[in-house]
């Protein structure tokens, strides 16, 4: 009975132990949520959360409303499914695009071991070496590695499918974007977008562009394990939460005139790269060449010239017109705003070399990516493929295989 009476007094101090943890913890959330949502942070001086109710005709944007934008996201990975499978692989056969078979190597415990744990690229004396430990020949090890590096690399038709996708959600955005400022004085004076801040009422077309924007980044989170793998995939990571980042923080704090601007700017300039990337891999060279110096003119004219000069004009100077105190949320979203410019600069680095490269190489052709390297068909002789290009195709085989946002 001791025992007994024993047991459930130590059963009964964990529990306790474990309600106050919780309670605790329910405690630390609350508070956190509590700083987070701080006027101080987002509103300006005199203006609380309970001004944002909707009245009078006027509706503001909600932060709960963001929580839509990952069933959003779902929607468009299986929006995507279809339309890769059934208009990209089409479009594809159309242009000449083959799904071609990988090669698999034999299986080989010692070589697997190295591939993964040494080296994807042996030197010849490492080659030699492992030859002899497998009892083989030189030429098959480094056509076993060879084999082996290319199943990493996704093929050309799936590479075709994932700008193809690009290319339609960045196209319609763009045409939607358009069709939903053309008429909005904003557009052409950029001192709008503070007018009556912060009770600017939301418009349908605004709620719908920023939630199909969100949810577009949040599904390529949500697929970057399995998307074509580029040597920038860091700033890509970076690119995206930033991205995402600064749409749910304009939401929140109601700057959805400047984000609707934002948005449009970067999606014009983005379809015209995944529709030269999908001829490059088409091996359409000129039709190539040509859109991506249209890309480049309209990544320059975006990015590096309305986006500093227009944007950041309007975010960084324009607020202190309109309060003598910022906000937190002030330093915050152009904070954020810098570190996106900062990419903008580095990816316009970047597309000047293949631009320079082109103009005085005519080789039209991004470093970064990887290209699948020729295979024989049997393990006795080697036969590689040559595929002719199209389109006054000459002497460049890879071009730009990352995108730039």
């Amino acid at each position: 009975m001791i025992g007994s009476l024993l047991v459930v007094r130590s059963t009964a101090g964990m529990d306790m132990d474990l309600v106050e943890k919780h309670l605790s913890m329910a405690h630390i959330l609350k508070t956190l949520n509590s700083w987070f949502w701080w006027e101080n942070i987002w509103m300006p001086v005199n203006v609380t959360w309970a001004h944002f109710v909707d009245r009078d005709g006027l509706v503001f944007p909600k932060p709960h409303q963001l929580y839509a934008t990952i069933p959003y996201a779902f929607i468009l990975l299986i929006i995507r499914f279809f339309s890769e499978r059934y208009v990209a692989i089409p479009l594809a056969k159309a242009l000449g695009i083959k799904n071609v078979r990988r090669v698999k190597p034999q299986p080989n415990p010692v070589l697997e071991s190295y591939f993964r744990e040494c080296s994807k690229h042996p030197s010849q004396s490492e080659i030699q070496g492992l030859a002899k430990k497998c009892n083989c020949t030189v030429r098959l090890v480094e056509k076993w590695f060879r084999r082996r590096r290319n199943l990493e690399i996704p093929t050309v038709l799936r590479k075709f499918q994932e700008a193809f996708w690009r290319f339609s959600f960045y196209l319609t955005s763009s045409i939607a974007g358009f069709i939903f400022l053309y008429d909005k004085p904003w557009f052409y004076d950029i001192w709008q977008t503070w007018v009556g801040y912060p009770f600017q009422t939301l418009l349908p077309s605004q709620y719908w562009y920023y939630m199909a924007e969100i949810s577009f980044y949040w599904s390529l989170l949500f697929t970057l394990g399995i998307d074509n793998k580029r040597k920038d995939f860091l700033a890509h990571v970076v690119h995206h939460l930033a991205a995402i980042g600064l749409m749910s923080g304009s939401w929140c704090g109601n700057y959805v005139r400047l984000g609707t601007l934002v948005m449009f700017v970067h999606d014009t300039a983005d379809f015209w790269l995944e529709a030269a990337k999908m001829f490059n891999y088409a091996r359409w060279e000129k039709t190539c060449n040509m859109l991506f110096i249209i890309f480049s003119i309209a990544f320059f004219i975006t990015r590096i010239i309305l986006f500093p000069f227009w944007i950041l004009r309007a975010t960084l100077y324009q607020p202190t017109y309109y309060s003598t105190t910022p906000v937190i949320a002030y330093f915050l979203f152009n904070g954020q705003l810098l570190i996106l410019q900062g990419l903008h600069l580095y990816w316009g680095y970047l597309i000047f070399k293949i631009l320079r490269r082109f103009i005085f190489l005519k080789d039209l052709k991004d470093d970064r990516s990887d290209e699948e390297e020729e295979d024989s068909v049997t393990d006795n002789e080697e036969e590689p493929a040559k595929n002719g290009n199209k389109n006054g195709c000459g002497s460049s085989k890879h071009l730009l295989n990352s995108s730039h946002h």
